[in-house]
């Protein structure tokens, strides 16, 4: 044990030292066994050193989560689907507020208890390459770009910009995770070092470098045979020393038993501790790290090894204020009243409204509420909270179902015929017949002037391992299909003749083909949130115009993907697949029309290791105030490995019907570079391919808006450079 007190009598609460400084010391002071124990999520106090215990295990994917009454935003999916990252900072800095005014009014009950902190592992940033994924809900989306700008901006707005950290966030699961969700826990993801570099670590990077995130989580799977929570490769050589990763890491939960019960990398539970903390992994969620006194009684860890870990964790603690008077640190003034208050309900309303991506209209949408004397509202997402909110979530002080957003919207006059039609995926309820519903579905539509139609899926269908008890467990999805009984409801329905609205509630991609081609109109909803009902009632009625953008493809088949244990990015996503999709990532539409024009850039020749300038006009050129959302794609040489373009930029934009405006981006080295086969971002002499529209520029993306895409070239000059 180091006992040299360096700096003096108590000088880890000397305000003087720096943060670092002041954990050094305190650890110091600490015995093996005190520091052992600081290492376990649930860390008890140290009294003699005036440390408190402390829970290290909270929730803030979409709010504050699994601590009781808080404002429940979309799901990350949602989110995603804004292409908005201020939209998304100022959602992060409304859920660290309510954090803290919880964190700290549990304090003052003395309750220290699970998910009542104030390191929160939330962001997911982990790439949804397969949409039958369980857990991609909880992330932004399929895009390696999308997801590094929606991750940074969440960081920041919950870390904040002060001396101390307003929360500490968590990027996780750090790398190379996206299912099978029944295998996590013995799992050998194999990749690429092209497809590591290209896709799976730029986020990473990107909120460790940009965004300062003081946490990442490492993933249950091993890469390329080590396990992610005690990798040399993931945790060593490219997260400390790469990229200068200064906070600390987390295992997931009972994740270093995985090493010795199910990867078999090692034999015992010492030794899977020791590759773990060897390998820098300073806290365990669960209890495994008990065994360190094993460990190092048997010389497999030093104890400077552990004081390196703890020293990590507790200078997180410090710098968020954990250690100094409330009066010190700003963030303890937040009133407990600003959690869920009325302003943040009313923001979550318009956040929500932002997520909505239109799929389909056949000039159906908007409805006319002078006009519509009767509406159906069938299906059973309908009038289902579950389907509101996803998982990792709060608990909100009220919840709008898509029903009750159509009843509140709508006059007295206006008469709304619920029918429940099915199950979200039973066959049958109880003693009841199969298709039981149906018939008081059909005849609730055959009385309507519209039906609207609300059918999907929820977090008992899709989400994480565990999570699940019914015939889809495990988290993943079997099959891109909605559940069959609820196809035969909407084709007993469709048989009616009346027109439909298709809601789509869920988290991923679904091959709604048959939808596609007869319905009138698809609304994709998402889990919206607790307001989330009267966002889809506004949209229906025309008070704003939708402008999400689908994270994700949704592709029209189920068998054209790869197998789901296959982290080749061959035939994935919109930058490798082959088919031509259902709905493609980017895409969504509108109630009026944008027209693009005057695409420059700054120079059509640059030199190598230059950036590109660009700018283009959007106009709104039809009768609806709308947002725009302004899309970059960049294409670099024709090799067969590369993407076929990718995302570079994106701007969400407000036009009045008439209105103008010019949009600018730059185009950065990086962007216009590719991956080779070693994993090196080599930047070449040739062609750029800069595309710039409200879409991508793929055929099916252009037919479906009714808007070409702007294009331009621009040559790069002189010898082949290698990017850090």
């Amino acid at each position: 044990m180091n006992n040299s007190h360096e700096f003096g009598l108590e000088a880890y609460k000397n305000k003087a030292l720096s943060f670092e400084e002041r954990a050094k010391d305190l650890v110091s002071r600490m015995t093996l066994e005190e520091k052992v124990m600081q290492m376990l999520h649930s860390a008890p106090a140290i009294p003699r050193l005036g440390v408190p215990s402390y829970n290290w295990w909270s929730e803030a994917l979409h709010g504050v989560a699994r601590a009781g009454t808080a404002t429940v935003f979309p799901q990350a999916i949602g989110l995603a689907a804004t292409f908005d990252t201020d939209l998304i900072y100022k959602v992060a800095d409304v859920i660290s507020t309510e954090v803290r005014a919880k964190f700290h009014e549990y304090q003052r009950q003395g309750d220290h208890g699970i998910y009542k902190g104030l390191t929160c592992w939330s962001p997911n940033i982990n790439i949804f390459r397969d949409p039958r994924w369980g857990r991609g809900h909880e992330t932004y989306g399929e895009d390696p770009y999308l997801t590094s700008r929606m991750g940074v901006a969440f960081v920041k707005g919950m870390q904040g910009d002060g001396k101390y950290l307003k929360t500490a966030a968590c990027a996780k699961h750090f790398a190379v995770h996206s299912g099978p969700e029944n295998e996590r826990h013995e799992f050998n993801a194999v990749v690429s070092k092209k497809d590591l570099w290209e896709t799976y670590l730029p986020a990473f990077e990107a909120l460790v470098k940009e965004a300062g995130v003081e946490i990442v989580m490492g993933a249950y799977n091993r890469t390329n045979g080590e396990p992610c929570c005690g990798s040399k490769t993931l945790l060593k050589e490219i997260l400390r020393e790469r990229w200068g990763f200064k906070g600390h890491v987390t295992s997931d939960c009972w994740a270093i038993k995985d090493f010795h019960e199910n990867h078999k990398v090692t034999k015992t539970a010492p030794e899977s501790v020791a590759l773990a903390v060897n390998n820098g992994c300073d806290l365990n969620c669960g209890n495994m790290y008990v065994n360190l006194l094993i460990a190092h009684k048997e010389g497999l860890v030093t104890e400077e090894a552990i004081d390196e870990c703890v020293t990590r964790l507790m200078t997180t603690r410090m710098r968020l204020g954990m250690f100094d008077d409330e009066k010190d640190v700003p963030y303890a003034s937040i009133p407990y009243e600003v959690n869920d208050c009325e302003e943040h309900k009313k923001f979550n309303l318009e956040v929500a409204k932002k997520t909505m991506v239109l799929l389909k209209n056949d000039n159906i949408l908007p409805l006319d509420k002078k006009k519509i004397k009767s509406i159906a509202v069938i299906g059973p997402n309908a009038d289902s909270r579950d389907a509101l909110i996803g998982n990792y979530y709060g608990i909100a002080s009220e919840y709008v179902t898509v029903l009750d957003g159509i009843r509140e919207a709508v006059s007295e006059d206006t008469r709304i015929y619920y029918a429940y039609g099915c199950h979200l995926y039973k066959t049958k309820n109880g003693l009841a017949e199969p298709r039981e519903g149906f018939a008081e579905a059909v005849s609730a539509a055959e009385r309507a002037d519209v039906v609207v139609m609300c059918l999907g899926l929820d977090a008992n269908l899709e989400g994480e391992e565990g999570d699940v008890s019914n015939e889809f467990a495990s988290g993943d999805k079997l099959s891109l299909n909605l559940p069959v009984l609820q196809q035969e409801l909407l084709e007993e329905v469709y048989k009616t003749g009346k027109p439909i609205i298709l809601v789509l509630l869920s988290g991923s991609a679904l091959a709604v083909t048959w939808a596609d081609e007869h319905v009138s109109a698809i609304i994709q909803a998402w889990y919206p949130g607790a307001q989330g009902g009267r966002a889809v009632a506004s949209l229906l009625f025309g008070d704003y115009s939708p402008a999400g953008r689908l994270p994700v493809t949704f592709y029209k088949t189920t068998e054209e993907l790869p197998d789901i244990r296959d982290y080749s990015m061959a035939n994935r996503t919109y930058r490798y697949m082959k088919n031509e999709a259902l709905y493609p990532f980017g895409y969504g539409l509108s109630y009026t029309k944008f027209e693009y024009s005057d695409l420059s850039v700054s120079n059509s020749k640059v030199n190598i290791g230059d950036k590109v300038s660009c700018s283009v006009k959007v106009k709104n050129v039809g009768q609806y105030k709308s947002d725009e959302v302004v899309q970059l794609y960049v294409k670099c040489g024709d090799g067969i490995n590369n993407p076929r373009w990718q995302l570079s930029g994106f701007k969400r934009i407000e036009l009045e019907p008439g209105e103008e405006k010019e949009v600018a981006f730059d185009i950065l080295p990086k962007q216009m570079a590719v991956i080779d086969d070693e994993g090196r971002c080599i930047l070449n002499a040739g062609n750029i391919d800069i595309f710039v529209g409200g879409s991508q520029p793929d055929d099916r993306s252009q037919k479906l808006t009714g808007t070409k895409v702007q294009k331009t070239t621009v040559e790069l000059i002189g010898k082949a450079i290698e990017l850090d």
